[in-house]
């Protein structure tokens, strides 16, 4: 384990936690039905100090070689008690916070192999029960564990773990627990009538809670000291926005084809016509008219408070989420002190092919080896 990883203890409360999302993309599954442009969104987190590591070069390494930089934060008393949903929506608003995960239940199994198994799974987030899909290696344990934050799918047509089951099988396969997360308002999940009004933040609470959720449980061989977060297009936003919401709570982050952590890129990529964007436009406005509304929910505004390595992956055809998107997180990371690693897929677009997949996770195993010690 990283020395300083775990700088805060995170109680269990009672307290309901809406967090926000803005993000949009596509998935590792087959390509997704949208009829309209997807949302996209950051993730946020609270400060622990961590000792700095050797500085990186100032621009990622155009053949495809990581760069790498230091880690800064600063740790903060965390306040009880739940999020507020009035008052403007701004990402420092809900750092620092207690979250309540636990109760996980197996449900069905789903796939069974030489290597794991698969089962449906719920857990309590808040005040809400979270579906998802968990993938538990074969053997006795305790495992590692990753927990997994999707790509944007409409939730009218997402199903129960949509979105990254290759991500999932060749963690479990590698003899790491992989937890995918439905996020409240998907699938077999609660709806949270708060979702809307608070950009989707709350799908970053629903991913840190499914990491306590992963130790407090005896359902599953967890090892409670190894534990990280990877999330995909939309979910790389929800990774960053829950690094900086829960400095230290676990191990490492990893994202692939990330949204912008500006989310003003996002919402100039994405905000076409729709029930969510225009609910959006008639709230808050649009970047130009509100700028202090889109730099508040900014990830890239609050990157030192994150205290964990971070492992980015990004394609150099990416027209969903272009690289330059990728370039400005890894720069303000690096600026920020963050230790982070940018890699890049020549001729990828968003959706990696098999076998620039198969690359970048056997780069992320190694990655995990590295940092969940």
């Amino acid at each position: 384990m990283r020395s300083g990883s775990r700088a805060r203890a995170w109680p269990p409360a009672t307290a309901a936690l809406a967090v926000v999302l803005l993000l949009a993309g596509c998935t590792g599954d087959a390509p997704q039905a949208q009829p309209t442009p997807p949302p996209a969104a950051p993730s946020a987190a609270p400060p622990t100090a961590v000792p700095p590591t050797a500085a990186a070069p100032t621009e990622p390494d155009p053949s495809d070689t990581p760069t790498d930089a230091a880690t800064t934060a600063a740790p903060d008393p965390a306040p009880a008690g739940p999020p507020p949903t009035r008052g403007p929506v701004r990402l420092e608003r809900w750092f620092d916070r207690e979250l309540s995960g636990g109760g996980l239940r197996l449900g069905a199994e789903r796939e069974r192999t030489s290597a794991y198994r698969s089962y449906d799974v719920s857990y309590r987030s808040q005040d809400l029960r979270i579906s998802g899909v968990i993938n538990v290696p074969t053997g006795r344990g305790p495992f590692p564990a990753v927990v997994l934050a999707h790509g944007y799918i409409d939730p009218a047509i997402y199903v129960r773990g949509q979105g990254m089951p290759r991500e999932r099988r060749s963690l479990a396969s590698a003899g790491y627990i992989a937890l995918h997360v439905d996020y409240r308002n998907h699938a077999a999940s609660d709806d949270d009538p708060a979702l809307q009004r608070t950009a989707r933040l709350g799908y970053a609470v629903d991913v840190l809670n499914a990491v306590l959720a992963l130790r407090r449980t005896d359902e599953v061989p967890v090892d409670d000291d190894r534990i990280a977060l990877m999330g995909r297009s939309m979910g790389g936003a929800v990774v960053y926005r829950a690094l900086e919401m829960a400095p230290g709570l676990v191990d490492a982050g990893i994202v692939f084809a990330a949204v912008s952590s500006d989310e003003a890129d996002n919402y100039a990529q994405f905000s076409g016509p729709s029930p969510y964007w225009d609910f959006v436009r008639e709230r808050w406005g649009s970047p130009e008219r509100n700028p202090a509304f889109w730099e508040g929910i900014s990830a890239d505004q609050h990157f030192d408070r994150v205290t964990e390595p971070v492992l980015m992956h990004h394609g150099r055809q990416d027209d969903t989420c272009p690289p330059r998107w990728a370039r400005h997180s890894y720069r303000a990371m690096q600026r920020a002190g963050v230790e982070v690693t940018l890699r890049w897929y020549a001729g990828e677009g968003h959706t990696f092919s098999d076998a620039a997949l198969d690359r970048a996770m056997r780069r992320t195993v190694a990655f995990l080896g590295r940092h969940l010690e």
